[in-house]
């Protein structure tokens, strides 16, 4: 199975339908994790402990996407110039 780069992060929202956190410096990051399934298991155990919080979510960003540099649509790649 190739390794793909996930980070698990989570906390207060300004409205629970967006995604602008209250305090940026707040932010729990639960960590990195090398394949979706353990990153999503990190995502469900978050967003159960939080579950009393309406205003409080836990988000999985694929950095894999942002740091695939043979693709030539990833985001790092048009830093390059």
């Amino acid at each position: 199975m190739k390794k793909r780069l996930h980070l698990v992060f989570g906390g207060e929202l300004k409205d629970p339908r967006g995604t602008e956190f209250v305090d940026t410096d707040a932010i729990d990051i639960v960590g990195l994790f090398p394949d979706y399934a353990s990153a999503h298991a990190a995502w469900k155990n978050a967003a159960q402990r939080t579950v009393d919080s309406a205003e409080t979510r836990y988000f999985i960003a694929h950095l894999h996407r942002l740091i695939e540099e043979s693709d030539e649509t990833s985001a790092t790649r048009t830093l390059e110039g």
